[in-house]
């Protein structure tokens, strides 16, 4: 374990160096290069600010006004006869949106469930195999401005995708769940 920890800790250090002695070598103005690239990575962020400001909006009205947990209430029926905890719906559907208030109801899970339940690894691995699926395409989108190749149609098979693959990390949880027989 020791070893894991100490080559861990060195990656960055060493990425970092590895990148500026290639710059060195490449005899490219290091100094100027980070300040374009950190100058184009502000832009990226002004433009997609107000997508990521009505995420936040849309995801924090979500959960103060109970509608995520009406909907686990309502497929808690459907989702016991997959062998799926209805507690761990609203963390499956808002990881869609939002990692940060995904990471926010898994606290509440671990605090109400504990760690190791089964409820809690369930969904700690939910939160390992599914991505922030709508913020993403959102963001590419936004960041790409790409107009000329209908971004709806990329949108589509890019979210049928997606969702596709949440989906499946979801059956996989409670495959290795039931597997393991994690109580």
């Amino acid at each position: 374990m020791g070893v894991v920890t100490f080559i861990s800790n060195l990656i960055i250090p060493i990425l970092i160096f590895y990148v500026i002695g290639y710059g060195l070598i490449n005899k490219v103005d290091i100094f100027d290069a980070f300040i374009s690239g950190a100058a184009d990575g502000f832009k990226v962020v002004i433009n997609i600010l107000p997508t990521l400001i009505g995420l936040m909006m849309a995801i924090g009205l979500l959960r103060a006004s109970g509608v995520l947990e009406t909907l686990g209430n309502i497929l808690s029926v459907y989702m016991e006869h997959l062998d799926f905890p209805a507690e761990l719906v609203p963390l499956s559907l808002i990881k869609m949106f939002s990692s940060s208030a995904a990471t926010g109801l898994l606290t509440d899970i671990y605090k109400n469930f504990g760690t190791d339940s089964r409820t809690g690894f369930m969904a700690s691995l939910i939160m390992c195999c599914s991505e922030t699926i709508f913020y993403t395409i959102s963001v590419y989108f936004m960041a790409t401005g790409d107009k000329e190749h209908k971004p709806v149609t990329g949108m589509r098979w890019m979210l049928t995708g997606a969702l596709v693959c949440t989906f499946a990390g979801m059956a996989a949880c409670v495959i290795i769940t039931s597997f393991l027989k994690i109580t």
